[in-house]
């Protein structure tokens, strides 16, 4: 009989074995790569970082966890990303990816998932989970290139391109920057001060503060990513960490994840005014975000950023408070990017 449990320190052999049988040698290779890093997470331990599937001593399944602190409605809970279970493949159909799924609902104060296959939402549908909110996407493009799409012949991506040019010279043209941005290495104690001060316009958010940026942006072996903070005299007003990546049609800089106070326009300016001069010396021919919050949208937009379709969408359950019946409807208030969970790597 197959049993459901916490992952525990003695499971690390059987797991390599699962995701060798069901990804290959490589993927075992990246697991271990990651392995150190991800218990690093400054809440990993809050929360198994899998539920996994015993049949006598084998693993048979498992679903991966990002343990997070979040800020529900001013109050801070526990939760967990999950991209979905993994399941060996002569045992799929048998239930155990929706008791797995089930598992990390009951567990997780808050549970949160993102990149699922077309088989996992449908579980989720199935245990009455909430519609999964769009990460809205917004581009600000910086170059004729930047309109391109795989998809489409060169006559049409040529045509497109000399159509767009008027207006992407418009909207890229260099703003100068009213206040002092910094590159940065570190996160310090003056990010701790600014979520602090923002955490409660946001009605649902990953606690962003230093310890947990500098885990999750500074140290990851496996990804680079750039970091920047606006700073007022002693204080920080606001930051933004993006990485540069070539794709099919040009180069692009995405912005991965970023904060400020929703009202503060002038620091998303500065910002975003920063992310453009970055991009510029990358020679990249697009800035590309993903966001939740209305209000950071609309902020984007007085900056030049253009909302296009989203393929995209998180899946979000409260499980630890009590919340409103229409907390799920838009996500409006939610501060959710790229960066959160394992969107982006």
């Amino acid at each position: 009989m197959a049993d459901i449990e916490p992952y525990s320190p003695n499971d690390r052999r059987g797991l390599e074995q699962l995701y060798r049988r069901t990804y290959g040698h490589e993927a075992v290779d990246r697991l271990r790569f990651l392995w150190d890093w991800a218990r690093r997470n400054p809440a990993a331990q809050a929360a198994p970082p899998y539920w996994v599937v015993r049949e006598g001593p084998t693993l048979i399944a498992a679903c991966p966890l990002t343990p997070v602190r979040v800020s529900v409605l001013g109050t801070e809970v526990v939760g967990a990303w999950s991209a979905g279970p993994l399941v060996v493949a002569e045992r799929q159909r048998q239930g155990l990816g929706g008791a797995l799924l089930r598992a990390w609902d009951r567990g997780a104060g808050v549970a949160f998932g993102g990149g699922f296959s077309d088989a996992t939402r449908q579980r989720l549908q199935e245990l009455r989970w909430h519609k999964p909110v769009p990460l809205a996407c917004l581009v600000k493009p910086l170059s004729r290139r930047a309109l391109r799409r795989p998809t489409w012949p060169v006559a049409v991506n040529r045509l497109v391109s000399a159509l767009a040019l008027p207006v992407v010279r418009f909207v890229s043209r260099l703003q100068p920057l009213h206040e002092e941005v910094q590159a940065i290495r570190r996160f310090d104690s003056g990010i701790d001060a600014l979520w602090e001060r923002v955490n409660g316009t946001l009605a649902l958010a990953v606690r962003r503060d230093a310890a947990y940026l500098n885990w999750k942006f500074m140290e990851p072996p496996h990804v680079r990513y750039h970091a920047a903070v606006l700073r007022r005299g002693d204080q920080v007003a606001g930051y933004v960490v993006y990485r540069h990546l070539r794709e099919p049609q040009g180069r692009v800089t995405q912005i991965v994840d970023f904060l400020a106070h929703p009202s503060d326009a002038a620091a998303m300016a500065t910002l975003a005014g920063w992310v453009d001069r970055e991009a510029r010396l990358e020679d990249s021919d697009k800035i590309r975000c993903y966001a939740t919050h209305a209000e950071f949208r609309r902020l984007l937009r007085r900056n030049g950023y253009f909302v296009v379709k989203s393929e995209i969408d998180v899946a979000v359950k409260v499980n630890a408070i009590e919340v409103p019946r229409n907390f799920y409807e838009a996500g409006d208030t939610w501060h959710l990017t790229l960066g959160d969970g394992a969107l982006d790597h």
